[in-house]
Parts: C-alpha cells; structure tokens; sequence
C-alpha cells in the first residue's frame, strides 16, 4: 500500500547547459565512514524520475504492492510502520516528490518545521560565538583528494559538473556534499595569526549525496542542513567546541522536539572519515530503529595538515590549527514524525509545530454563523496577541468532523471548537491532540482573554511534557541490558537496543553488524559505574555500548 503521489515539478539546480553526472568510479567521499546499509525496503522514492503524474503513480504502485494512494487514509502503523510513514507525509502535507529520482519538494508545512528548528539553533550558535556564512555549493574535484581518510570512508555518492557553459570543464566540480575542503581552503587564507582564532563559522545550505535507496527526509539525494566548522589553536578546544555542539543538539532534542535522544561517542568505525573523535544524539524511532540525528566532530589536525592551514602562535613558532565540525539536516523532521506520531497521523510537539492551536467554528443555521464567527476572531485575535501559533479553519465546505480529524492528522496540539451554545455561554471546547478522545476535551473554558490565553499556554505546556514522558518510557521500555553474545542477538531479533560492556575489536564489532544487522550507535556520555565485562570476550571493559538497527 502506498500513499504518497507525486506530481511531477521542476526542480532546477543548474541551467540546461550544465551537466551533472554521478560517477560509480568517483572517489569514495563525503558519506559517514562504513554508515549502515539502508534498509531491504526500498522505497518508491528511489524509483522516480520524470515521468507523469499518472506513470509515477504506477511505477509507486509496482514498487510497494500495487495500491495507488487514498487521500485522507493512513496506514497503522502496528500494519506497515514504512507505509505509514509516507502516508503520513502525503497526507499532512509535508513534503512531495521532486521530478529527480531521490529529490523532495518540502511543502510549506513541512518547511515551516524546519524554520522552528532553525529559529531555534540560530540563536544557540550566535550565543555560542557564531557567525553565519555561505560557502559556494560548486567545489573543485582536485579539493577532495587532498585529506586520504576522508576519502576512502566514504563510497561513491558525488555529483559532479562536467560540462559548463556548453564546453568541458578542465577540471570537475563537485556538488557540495558537505563542506570541510572548501572551507579549509579558506580557512588556510584567513587565518594568519594566534589573533585570528577561534574562527567559528556555520552556514545554512541544501547539500548533494547521490543515494541510491531513499526516504523521504531520512535519506535524500539533496537535503538542507546547517554545518558549522570552526577553527581552534588547540586540541582541547577544538574538543571543548565538539562537546558544547552536541550538547546544543542534546537540548534542542529534548527541549523543543521533545525527543529523548541518546549522547555517546560513535566507535572507530562508525567515525566521521577524517575526524578524530565523532559525537552523535541517536533517536529511537517508532519503530524502536536507532535515527541518528545530529553528530558533532572534532576533527584534529587532520584537514589542516591536507590543507596547510597554519598560524603563528605567541612565540613565534607555525602551528597546525585544530578543527571541527557539527550538523544537523532536515532527517530530523523525519524522526520527529516517527517519534511522536499515531494511527491518526501526525502528533507535533507545541515548539515545533506550525501552528499550535487550530479553532474550528461550528453553525448549522445561517443566522448562527455571523455570531460564531465573530468569537472565533475575538479568541484568534487574543492568543495571536499572547504569541499562540493559531489558525481559524471557517471553510464552508468540509463538516466540522472532518475538520476535527484533518487537524488531528496534521498534528495540532491544541484545537477550540465554537458552536452558538458556546457564544452564549462566553466559554470554548478545548481538545488535545495526544489525548484522543472525550479524556482529551474539556468544555466550558471561558473565552475571556485573561482565562483563555493562560490556559492554552499551560495547556500547550502539558502536551510538551507529555509526549517526551511519553518517548522516554517508549525509548527505556525497549533497550535491554545484555551480558553475552546471545543475549544481544536476542534483544536484535526482537526489534529492541541492546547495551552491554564492550572492548572487543573492530573485526567483532563487524560480525556484529553481519550477523545481525545491528551495528554501535554510541558509547553513552552517562554510564554505570562499577567493573565491567566484555559480553563479546570477557575482558575487562571500560564503558557500555549501545547496539541498534538503524536508518
């Protein structure tokens, strides 16, 4: 079953001119060393070039069972967690398919999620030191070959511009997949002196990854992000800087996406190509699947001995700068909806949603409507004035039932009902979306701005709570401590996360993932004290790990 139709829109990057090609024998580059394998189910996403709207929408139905979409109908999500998913894209509108095969058209709901997160993390960066910048999305090829480790952890996934302007470029260009060569080569050109540093940088831009197997925003061929990258006389504070960005991460997650996401260390393998040291938040998705969905890296000295980005220190002496770099991409919308969402569609936290309260005026007689109306206006005007994200839905030509359920799909925390008894009575019907039902109603709420407004704020403030309680007693319930090998493989098979002490080698962290698709998510910041044995070997080990199946 599949629920998403695609229409076919134009989406140009580059003029007719400009050729783009992606190159299986290109340098393997600008992907997360040894990422997991995405999963056997290949979405319709992946299938989709420029056809019609008619021939996409047969090319959906062949790829996934051969159900076209249903408006309005979403799959549960105990039935077929993957199709619920695009069902719920479809039908909230977040997001459409791009006439490119992997690309997404983010609608304007969808992009105002993203907004409150950039609302959010621009205001963390600029306190932190920050400045915003821009970088130019066209790279030299010749960049990429300059810092060995970088390249060889990441597989074939560049685009690349060959021909401009109708002639043949003399050297390749790469379509920015992410932006440490480039800006080292600026960096190299800016920094001089002890003087110039920190030089802390972080840019909002689309990025390119030719993915062969996508999901719509988990894995895309052109996605957005922020990238800060910094630059440090030391190692301690380009390890200092690594630390308060994933810690940024950590609170935006908790704070705004009400997501209680897990902050470690990634292993060795799992490493950022080219960093020394790689920090991640991992998110337990609706399906108990591990979303990695902000990482934080210091990157040593690495990029800035490829580079020869040096400065004078106080002594006079020529140092080699010490980097990092942090991101996070629109994915975590993504794991936004598989965090919080329901049968019923979307479920948003009030921080993150586009619009926080929808009013839903109800008349049936005509001389009723004016009055209905016009209450209606008088409580939008006040919660607009408080600050609330609100909407009055007074469209003619949908029941008031259908309203109820369309808003409840797309994930408003909060709707008002107004029918004539209510105008009478000067009160409203306040009903919450993570609460289904009559629990979640409560009647008689005076419409007096100095009752209404302090309620729908406490009101919102509950539903925030509620669902991070909520994720977090989902996300404790399925992670089982394990002491051996067959533990693990067990808690594996059963869809859960499992965490035991580990020293083991890279070589058994890979049997690991081969035999049971589970690969390291993170050593944890917060772990147990006390001795500790390796479940794999039986030695002594140090700190616990986390293992998941992941996106």
């Amino acid at each position: 079953m599949v629920a998403l139709r695609f229409p076919p829109f134009s989406l140009l990057v580059f003029s007719p001119k400009t050729v783009i090609s992606s190159s299986s024998s290109s340098l393997a580059f600008f992907r997360r060393a040894r990422r997991p394998s995405p999963s056997r189910f290949q979405l319709c996403f992946s299938s989709l070039s420029t056809q019609s709207e008619q021939q996409s929408r047969q090319e959906v139905g062949k790829d996934d069972g051969g159900t076209l979409p249903k408006e309005g109908v979403i799959t549960p999500r105990s039935q077929d967690f993957n199709m619920w998913y695009l069902d719920v894209i479809y039908n909230a509108e977040l997001a459409d398919y791009g006439p490119v095969r992997g690309t997404m058209v983010i609608r304007p709901y969808g992009y105002a999620m993203w907004e409150a997160i950039q609302d959010y993390l621009n205001v963390k960066f600029k306190e932190t030191g920050h400045s915003n910048m821009y970088f130019p999305q066209l790279i030299p090829y010749s960049f990429i070959e300059k810092e060995a480790a970088h390249v060889e952890g990441f597989s074939p996934e560049l685009a690349l511009v060959t021909i401009g302007g109708g002639k043949e470029l003399e050297e390749k260009l790469v379509v920015r997949p992410t932006s440490e060569t480039i800006v080292n080569h600026m960096f190299t050109q800016w920094i001089h002196s002890y003087r110039d540093l920190p030089l802390m940088v972080n840019q909002w831009a689309n990025v390119t990854r030719w993915e062969m197997r996508t999901r719509p925003f988990v894995r895309t061929l052109e996605f957005l992000w922020q990238e800060g990258h910094t630059a440090h006389a030391t190692e301690i504070e380009a390890e200092k800087e690594a630390l308060q960005m994933i810690d940024i991460y950590t609170k935006f997650a908790y704070e705004e996406a009400a997501m209680p996401v897990i902050t470690g260390r990634k292993s060795r393998l799992e490493t950022f190509a080219g960093a020394s040291r790689t920090y991640t938040i991992e998110a337990m998705m609706g399906d108990r699947k591990a979303l990695q969905a902000g990482t934080s890296h210091n990157l040593g000295q690495n990029f800035s001995h490829a580079f020869g980005t040096q400065f004078m220190d106080e002594n006079g002496q020529r140092q080699y700068v010490s980097q990092t770099s942090w991101a996070i991409s629109t994915r975590f919308i993504g794991g936004i909806i598989m965090t919080h969402g329901d049968d019923a569609g979307l479920m948003l936290p009030p921080r993150i949603a586009p619009i926080q309260v929808i009013i839903v005026p109800i008349w049936k007689k005509s001389d009723e409507k004016a009055g209905v109306l016009s209450a209606a206006t008088h409580v939008e005007e006040a919660l607009k004035s408080a600050g609330v994200k609100v909407k009055v839905d007074s469209s003619e030509q949908k029941t008031p039932g259908w309203k109820f359920n369309f808003w409840e799909m797309k994930g408003v925390p909060l709707r008002i009902e107004i029918g004539p008894r209510d105008v009478s009575n000067g009160s409203v019907v306040v009903s919450r979306r993570d609460i289904p039902g009559k629990q979640g109603k409560v009647f008689g709420i005076s419409m007096e701005p100095s009752t209404l407004v302090p309620y729908i704020r406490d009101r919102l403030q509950d539903v925030q709570a509620s669902l991070l309680e909520r994720a977090i007693t989902f996300r404790d319930s399925n992670i089982v401590d394990v002491s051996s090998y067959d533990e693990l493989k067990a808690a594996i098979a059963e869809g859960r996360w499992a965490r035991g002490p580990w020293s083991a080698s890279d070589a058994e962290e890979l049997r690991i993932k081969e035999e049971t698709g589970a690969t390291i998510r993170c050593f944890p910041f917060e772990q147990p004290e006390g001795l500790k044995t390796c479940f794999m070997t039986g030695n002594p080990a140090n700190e616990v790990a986390i293992f998941a199946k992941s996106y």
